[in-house]
């Protein structure tokens, strides 16, 4: 499926008249994929976590955010696809359009997958998703280690939403997420205040 094809249903929500946000362009993957974990002040604060799957990036909404605690279980819940440039996203969604509010890069970095069958063997990792269950290793500023997603309601045999877990997977201890109000950005330094406050007085 082509890149316009994927990002159709993001582009659709979207006025890139009034919002900073990328409207996405086709960019064939080089290197590692790569990882984003934002915060988003909306209508509700939740987190973005967002994982390169090809041209695209697959996107969560983790209300609490991710936690390197492996006890902590995250609900995620899929949103559409986004375009691999909002891995640089970070400002003010005008109020009235589509996601509305402030939003800052939390973390970033690239994963390793790690998904296999039962013999062992690796298994694609857009196929993993499709299936329910994903395994990858993080390599970001803030969040490293093991994780899985793990899909528990919803997709081919459910009905209504999907709702997906985000568990840190493997090695004990690790900190909870964040407060988010005063969480800082991993390329700017600010908090979601300051990124309010600035992009006010453009």
């Amino acid at each position: 499926m082509g890149d316009r094809d994927r990002l159709r249903e993001y582009r659709g929500k979207r006025d890139f008249r009034r919002s900073a946000e990328p409207e996405g362009r086709s960019a064939p993957p080089d290197g590692e994929p790569r990882f984003v974990v934002q915060i988003h002040d909306a209508s509700t604060m939740h987190f973005d976590f967002r994982l390169q799957v090809g041209d695209v990036l697959k996107s969560w909404s983790v209300p609490k955010g991710p936690s390197g605690d492996p006890h902590d279980k995250r609900l995620a819940v899929p949103t559409e696809d986004h375009p691999l440039q909002y891995e640089e996203f970070e400002g003010v969604i005008p109020e009235g359009e589509y996601g509305g509010g402030t939003v800052i890069v939390w973390d970033h970095g690239t994963y390793r997958p790690l998904s296999h069958d039962r013999k062992g063997r690796p298994v694609d990792f857009e196929e993993s998703l499709e299936h329910g269950h994903a395994r990858f290793r993080l390599k970001g500023a803030k969040l490293r280690g093991e994780y899985a997603l793990t899909r528990f309601r919803g997709g081919n045999d459910g009905d209504g939403r999907e709702s997906w877990l985000l568990v840190k997977a493997g090695e004990r201890g690790g900190h909870g997420a964040p407060d988010p109000r005063r969480a800082r950005s991993v390329t700017s330094g600010r908090t979601l205040a300051q990124v309010a406050a600035d992009d006010g007085r453009k």
